[in-house]
């Protein structure tokens, strides 16, 4: 009863009042005493977090917490490209020379996802990967691969939900939903990181503006939900890891082309 409680809270974010009401709800100091509730339903694991349960601020707190080192190994393996993520791969696969590719047998485009017709461009014909977290997962965001960040862009005023109820109704999160975008070069060619919202106060958030990203480290974060999808660019990557697998963040996916 407790998780469809809790799951409930998440999904019913379209009003905005709703979600306004929600946000200050999970950041306020009083939020911290549904905490031990919240990991327990979720079957969260507490002995990883950096803090003790009784610690955290607040709902929020929690939600974004830091984990003790050493928690997340990266695969250091050459040309390994890592989850950037706890999370299920849901998709993967090629994006098709038109332009398009398959979440859930809802067709999505590049052009409603990027906007941009020179990034478009770009990864049409390629390959992409998407990592759903669930409310039980570690919500921070790492660096995939190691590179330069030639551009950072932000798209969407607002987000659905992003889980199997909202593609029924034929809507499409993945594409239309506030995101931010980190496009990093590296020695074998350019990785889009695109990070999705999953509710209307659009949490997001950089958690610095370098210039340089190396493989694993942490560069943004999820206040709520949702989806990380990789964009790579054609002949750029072999899969070592199916649709479907479950992946914690450092792990290894696939390799990139030498």
């Amino acid at each position: 009863m407790k998780k469809k409680t809790y799951q409930l809270l998440m999904d019913l974010t379209h009003n905005p009042l709703y979600a306004s009401v929600l946000k200050r709800s999970v950041e306020s100091r009083l939020s911290r005493w549904i905490v031990p509730s919240f990991a327990k339903t979720f079957k969260i694991n507490e002995e990883e977090a950096e803090k003790q349960i009784n610690d955290f601020y607040s709902l929020q707190d929690f939600f974004t917490r830091h984990l003790k080192e050493g928690s997340r190994p990266v695969s250091m393996l050459e040309k390994a490209v890592v989850s950037p993520v706890d999370g299920s791969m849901t998709a993967a696969g090629e994006i098709s020379p038109a332009q398009t590719f398959e979440v859930k047998g809802m067709i999505h485009d590049l052009h409603t996802l990027l906007r941009r017709p020179d990034k478009i461009t770009r990864y049409a014909g390629g390959s992409y990967g998407i990592f759903y977290l669930s409310p039980r997962e570690y919500h921070r965001i790492h660096a995939p691969v190691s590179g330069k960040v030639i551009s950072r862009w932000a798209l969407g005023e607002f987000s659905e939900p992003v889980n199997d109820l909202a593609f029924q109704f034929g809507v499409q999160p993945l594409s239309s939903n506030y995101r931010l975008i980190t496009e990093i070069q590296t020695e074998t060619g350019k990785v889009a990181v695109v990070k999705i919202g999953a509710l209307n106060v659009n949490s997001v958030h950089y958690a610095h503006l370098h210039d340089e990203m190396q493989k694993g480290e942490e560069f943004a974060y999820f206040g709520f939900g949702s989806t990380v999808i990789l964009l790579f660019e054609p002949g750029m990557i072999k899969w070592t890891k199916e649709q479907g697998s479950v992946l914690k963040q450092g792990e290894a996916f696939c390799f990139l082309k030498k």
